[in-house]
């Protein structure tokens, strides 16, 4: 079993013009998601990340106000989730909600770091 970060991106432009009572129900998918995963014992950890934040580039010299990207390109969240390979943790994401609103997700194995 490996560790596999789900990164989601985009989806926000369409997201931001729905009606609160949709809002809360694509917020309810995304909970049934989770605890689905949960359950399963897949779901390590994971958060939805502020728009705020900046960027530091050249060791500290050049820190500026973003992300700046498009839109669609923006991170908007993270999921941590235990596969037994890439194949299966794609086969995982195929259920996330995001696709409902045109996002995606890139699907990354974490990596140790054996020192």
């Amino acid at each position: 079993m490996s560790n596999f970060l789900y990164l989601f991106r985009g989806g926000d432009a369409e997201w931001k013009q729905q009606p609160p009572e949709v809002v809360q129900a694509h917020m309810q998918k995304w909970g049934a998601w989770m605890g689905g995963l949960k359950e399963q014992g897949k779901l390590v950890d994971g958060l939805p990340l502020s728009g705020d934040g900046k960027v530091v580039e050249n060791a500290g010299d050049v820190i500026t106000d973003g992300p700046f990207a498009e839109g669609a390109e923006v991170v908007g969240g993270y999921l941590i989730v235990t596969a037994d390979g890439l194949e299966e943790a794609v086969e995982i994401s195929k259920g996330c909600p995001i696709f409902e609103h045109n996002g995606n997700v890139e699907v990354r194995e974490i990596m140790s770091m054996d020192m």
